[in-house]
């Protein structure tokens, strides 16, 4: 048997799948137990209510890739990327090897559910505050002046591109064109 925070990973994870894939009204708990391997009971101990579940879900996902965006940036300062123009073409670089499988877009789901769903609501601002905190840290690292105050503007502009590029297919190359757009206009002095 495995350990609660092996079973609750495994749950949160076939959440995302199964998001990704039918969209958040596909999230039934025995959709749920049969593509996490684990029984209803299990299921409904770990997470009480349907909203525990999604919001436990989007927040994961934030959680992970926040941290994997964290530790490539910060594997990237050490490295030299120093300049905006470096910054944009390595935010290229992993924007193009971003399959949008079906966790990849979960959270594209989730934010459009929150919109509808008050008690999701306020996973999904933490979610984008995490992204406006590593933005802000990027920036700043790069010199970017006001870096917190455009951070948002940042995050949306990724998130936006990002949601093009999946319903469109259109190239990150769109999406570092106009993040060095912006952050050259966020250098200039209002």
């Amino acid at each position: 048997m495995s350990k609660p925070s092996g079973t609750r990973d495994r749950i949160v994870h076939a959440v995302l799948r199964i998001i990704g894939e039918h969209g958040v009204a596909g999230v039934t708990n025995r959709r749920i137990a049969a593509e996490a391997g684990v029984s209803l009971g299990s299921l409904t101990y770990h997470f009480a209510t349907q909203h525990d579940l999604l919001r436990e879900s989007l927040l994961q996902f934030v959680r992970e890739e926040t941290q994997r965006f964290t530790d490539l940036a910060d594997g990237h300062r050490r490295d030299g990327v120093d300049t905006l123009e470096e910054a944009g073409a390595l935010v290229g670089r992993v924007a193009a090897g971003i399959d949008f499988d079906s966790e990849r877009i979960a959270p594209f789901e989730l934010y459009i559910q929150a919109g509808r769903d008050p008690q999701l609501r306020e996973a999904a601002a933490e979610c984008f505050a995490a992204y406006d905190r590593l933005a802000a840290s990027i920036l700043s690292a790069l010199g970017v002046p006001d870096a917190e105050r455009a951070a948002g503007a940042v995050v949306a502009l990724v998130t936006g591109l990002q949601l093009r590029r999946l319903a469109t297919g259109s190239a990150a190359e769109d999406l570092v064109d106009a993040l060095l757009m912006l952050t050259r206009g966020a250098g200039q002095p209002a």
